[in-house]
């Protein structure tokens, strides 16, 4: 084909050829370009389905609020809840009806009513017994009054702090010798621990061999048995500072002190007791009931004795 024939003819116009122009859609917001093979997050906040922002970050919603949604959107489980609350307030009312046969709160609460004036004038009289006269425990309409209103009224406070107290001194004695250690500081608190047990227990079933008739609780003999450890303390203490011969001076008052104590105290829980019943003094359960009282108090100087003698050297 010769060139001369693709030529135009003379005069012709020539046709200028432009370039095709596409319609390329306009990217709406919130649409990505179509050119682009990624989204760009950098900039734009994440969202999640449904055009909701997320929490959980990554443009994904948060696992735990939805499972919680899940949860409480299910009526078994609402139900579930409403039963499990149910059953545990009917079981807090079944404990709280049922607590006192067990550990008797009531009077638990009684013998720790106690104040400062109280504890002051009770470890001066069970230092210095000799001088107090009325012994007797008052009462209002059949009912002992508080120990903070009566001086010879039995409490707890005083006997719980002293028996600390006891077990921190004698850790006190013993790391002074270089002889503390942690088993033997809990040998001993176990050790004073049985003695008040074995007390308790002996005093109890010998008041049962001798049919005594007595409001003598079991909480008023550990209160009673419990104020020893007031002398022991002051003994330990004394013999610290000044030797064995001032632990024997002090813990020997202390002794006679407690041993008075416990003979004017008990006598009327058990031997007052005879006389309203009628039973002759000189009687044969009478004098059983005056010896079992002597011996009370008589072993209360001899455990105060074999519970210090070895922390003070």
């Amino acid at each position: 084909m010769h060139a001369a024939g693709l030529a135009a003819p003379a005069g012709t116009p020539r046709l200028r050829k432009w370039p095709s122009k596409r319609r390329v859609p306009a990217s709406q917001p919130g649409m990505a370009d179509p050119h682009q093979f990624f989204d760009d997050t950098s900039s734009a906040p994440s969202r999640g389905y449904g055009g909701q922002p997320s929490h959980g970050g990554l443009g994904y919603p948060s696992p735990s609020s939805s499972h919680e949604a899940a949860f409480l959107a299910d009526p078994m489980s609402n139900m579930a809840m409403a039963y499990g609350s149910s059953l545990a307030a009917h079981g807090k009312e079944l404990v709280d009806k049922n607590i006192d046969r067990f550990i008797p709160v009531t009077k638990l609460k009684y013998y720790f009513a106690v104040d400062t004036v109280y504890v002051g004038k009770k470890l001066g009289l069970l230092v210095f017994p000799y001088l107090h006269q009325d012994w007797e425990v008052q009462y209002q309409q059949d009912t002992p009054v508080a120990p903070r209103f009566d001086i010879n009224a039995p409490d707890l406070y005083i006997p719980a702090m002293a028996f600390i107290t006891y077990i921190l001194v004698a850790g006190l004695a013993l790391g002074t010798q270089d002889r503390f250690s942690p088993d033997l500081l809990g040998l001993q608190a176990s050790s004073a621990l049985a003695w008040l047990t074995l007390e308790v227990v002996a005093i109890l079933l010998s008041l049962y061999l001798v049919t005594v008739n007595t409001d003598l609780t079991t909480i008023d003999l550990v209160a009673f048995l419990g104020y020893k450890y007031v002398g022991m303390i002051g003994g330990v203490l004394v013999g610290l500072l000044f030797g064995k011969i001032g632990y024997y001076v002090v813990l020997g008052w202390c002794c006679v002190s407690i041993f008075v104590f416990m003979i004017r105290t008990l006598r009327l829980k058990i031997l007052a007791q005879a006389a309203a019943e009628g039973v002759p003094v000189r009687g044969a359960r009478n004098q059983l009931r005056m010896y079992l009282t002597m011996a009370v108090a008589a072993a209360q100087p001899l455990l105060m004795y074999w519970l210090t003698f070895h922390l003070v050297r």
